[in-house]
């Protein structure tokens, strides 16, 4: 079965009043005299994720028969809670499988939500397994999170409203895992208007429909690993992969640094709370992975980031925009040399946060210490003049 304008526009009526409209708003950090960003803010939506979209019209779409045994789903989370809270909202029964490293705050939301949650596997492609043999005893209709045309259809909505908030937009940017979200708005888009381009994002360490564009065919990666677990996918669907091959115009790929640092902009620029695979297009533009000239929509699908993963994503990103250093100072043990180091430091405007005072390395010669410094500094350039101001003073810095 392929997905039709029809279905999209008809998955668009059903979801008033279910689905929220989430808005389009410029994001003047990204944006210049040559490049407009607008972000589309699912993270906003029910649930605090797209995913409600597609796994409402695909239970709407059951008969009375197959919602009386029932509906089971395999996700990393942001299905979970959709196909959760559209399975309560029909009194339907709802099984999930989650993989075991699943965020915490992801499993508890699913579970408040009604649904019963079975933990299986490393990956959600361990739990997609779980959740088909689970299928199979129990008789539930699966749910699938990506690889249906009636997911496709839900999330397709997106790009109508894109559409329609932002006529004149040329790019319009979406993160892929298996690629329903993807496919849903690039097929809303391109059948409606074929003028304006659609950019995939994947997470360098879970790229599987970028290789399979790339081969002509399904592949499966020997692994998906990434702080995106919103797309950290092996193997893209079969009708996702011919959908986008179809629809989408160019994929690129983001590492887990850069989605770190889309993150941080996102909250000091944008006051927006988004999880890694929702911040995977701001970081495709930050760093340049395509072309961005003129208006671009890129979509933020979900902010549902795990609370103890924020501070170790922000240590992430404030290192590799050279906001937070890590020094270690060769100096000798000797009173005074703390001192000049520090005053070093604060006179050239940077903050220490850490110190730590080692002389007891069996390597180091019987009147030297290393000194580990970390310090808050503007950026890399001014990281680095700090550190020219340390060698300058007679220091070994590493």
């Amino acid at each position: 079965m392929s997905v039709t304008l029809g279905m999209i526009l008809e998955a668009r009526e059903r979801l008033r009043g279910v689905a929220q409209r989430t808005a389009l708003v410029p994001f003047k950090a990204l944006s210049d005299d040559n490049t407009q960003v607008y972000l589309k803010t699912e993270g906003l939506q029910n649930t605090g994720s797209f995913k409600v979209r597609g796994a409402y019209i695909k239970i709407a779409s059951l008969t009375p028969e197959e919602r009386a045994c029932g509906v089971i789903a395999s996700s990393a989370g942001n299905h979970a809670q959709g196909v959760a809270l559209a399975a309560r909202t029909f009194g339907v029964p709802a099984t999930i499988v989650m993989p075991a490293g699943a965020p915490l705050s992801k499993v508890m939301a699913t579970r408040e939500l009604g649904a019963n949650v079975v933990l299986h596997g490393a990956v959600y492609d361990d739990a997609y397994a779980e959740a088909c043999r689970l299928q199979r005893e129990t008789g539930a209709t699966f749910i699938h999170p990506f690889d249906d045309p009636m997911v496709i259809a839900g999330q397709g909505t997106i790009g109508l409203e894109i559409m329609d908030d932002l006529p004149d937009v040329r790019t319009i940017v979406v993160p892929i895992g298996g690629g329903g979200l993807a496919s849903g708005v690039a097929a809303a888009v391109k059948m409606l208007h074929p003028n304006v381009r659609v950019v995939g994002v994947q997470a360098s360490g879970a790229a599987g429909m970028k290789a399979s564009l790339e081969a002509g065919h399904v592949v499966s990666l020997s692994g998906a690993k990434t702080i995106a677990d919103g797309i950290a996918v092996k193997q893209p669907g079969e009708l996702t992969f011919a959908m986008c091959r179809a629809y989408v115009d160019e994929v690129v790929t983001v590492d887990d640094d850069e989605i770190a640092q889309a993150i941080l902009l996102l909250m000091e620029r944008g006051k927006m709370v988004a999880e890694g695979a929702g911040a995977a297009p701001v970081a495709a533009i930050m760093n340049h992975k395509f072309d961005a000239a003129g208006k671009v929509a890129a979509v933020v699908s979900g902010g549902n980031i795990d609370v103890t993963m924020i501070s170790r994503i922000i240590e992430k990103g404030l290192l590799r925009a050279g906001r937070v250093s890590k020094l270690r100072i060769l100096m000798q043990d000797r009173p005074g040399q703390l001192e000049i180091v520090s005053r070093i430091i604060g006179s050239n405007g940077a903050n220490v946060m850490a110190v730590h005072h080692d002389r007891t390395d069996v390597d180091l010669d019987i009147r030297d210490a290393i000194l580990e410094i970390t310090m808050e500094t503007q950026d890399r350039e001014h990281a680095s003049h700090i550190i020219d101001a340390l060698r300058e003073a007679g220091f070994t810095v590493y």
